[in-house]
């Protein structure tokens, strides 16, 4: 972590994204704020529920520098738009040209992202033989992004990216390359033959989640060698995941990315390093 954080222990936080009335991320920051013994206050911004929309999105920074807010997790749909009005940006928000995390300090507005990060940490939770696994990715969307992010930045010996959206996917192979290099990611339509070399598949679609049910890919491609990843985590025993549990294959649901993106934001917001285990119990509580 390199965002400096004043040594004090009250803090004004906050969630600005749309939808977001589910979200998990208040509970688990104000209580890994008090076990760590801190006064933290963590509130959501729904734009939906406001009727706010990307040209609010200044407004809104301001509003919040202004009533002391000492950050801000930035979700769907804002992680893009919310770039060109920050003051600073770390390497990897830059690299992948979103922002989940916003910190206040001395009136700056500073950009992280710890969705990639997040991510990456769970994974190596669970699957830490498997970080130099080729792998294929499904969805390119700013989740997939981070993933592909994560999986190359922890030594995935290639990548390869699989969407609906022909564009996006090249997109996404494109703005990897520029950081990891050509021969490491690409994109691709034959999601069979992608398979057919890989050892590993991650779903970043919201294939699988409440309302959005199904398989992001054909189940005969589900192979019992490979290990099976999914970003959904409502609910956390996705179809895919369910499905590749039944034939043997190592998991690694989506809860992991949610617990640990928060991780990274909360030492980030508050200079703490918190308990990340602890972090992982309470998530599973919350969600058992």
């Amino acid at each position: 972590m390199t965002t400096a954080a004043p040594a004090r222990t009250s803090f004004l936080l906050g969630l600005f994204g749309a939808g977001i009335g589910g979200s998990l991320t208040p509970a688990m920051q104000e209580r890994e704020g008090f076990a760590s013994g801190l006064n933290l206050t963590y509130r959501l911004v729904d734009a939906e529920r406001l009727g706010y929309g990307a040209e609010n999105l200044a407004e809104m920074l301001d509003w919040a520098q202004h009533f002391g807010f000492d950050g801000l997790n930035i979700t769907h749909p804002f992680k893009q738009v919310v770039i060109p009005l920050l003051d600073e940006l770390s390497d990897d928000a830059h690299d992948l040209g979103a922002v989940n995390t916003v910190v206040f300090r001395d009136g700056r507005a500073l950009g992280r992202n710890t969705d990639w990060s997040g991510w990456g940490r769970a994974f190596r939770r669970r699957l830490p033989e498997a970080v130099s696994d080729r792998a294929v990715l499904v969805g390119a969307g700013g989740a997939g992004s981070a993933v592909g992010y994560a999986l190359l930045e922890q030594g995935s010996a290639h990548v390869s990216i699989v969407d609906v959206d022909v564009e996006k996917a090249q997109a996404c192979a494109t703005r990897l390359a520029k950081r990891f290099g050509d021969d490491r990611v690409r994109a691709t339509t034959d999601l069979a033959g992608a398979l057919a070399s890989a050892q590993g598949l991650v779903n970043a679609t919201p294939t699988g989640m409440t309302g959005h049910p199904g398989l992001p890919v054909p189940a005969e491609l589900v192979r019992e060698d490979l290990w099976v990843s999914d970003v959904v985590y409502f609910p956390l025993e996705t179809e895919l995941i369910h499905l590749a549990r039944s034939r043997g294959c190592r998991v690694v649901p989506g809860g992991g990315m949610a617990v640990f993106q928060a991780v990274g934001a909360f030492e980030y917001f508050t200079g703490v390093e918190p308990d990340a285990e602890r972090m992982v119990r309470h998530f599973e509580e919350l969600t058992s």
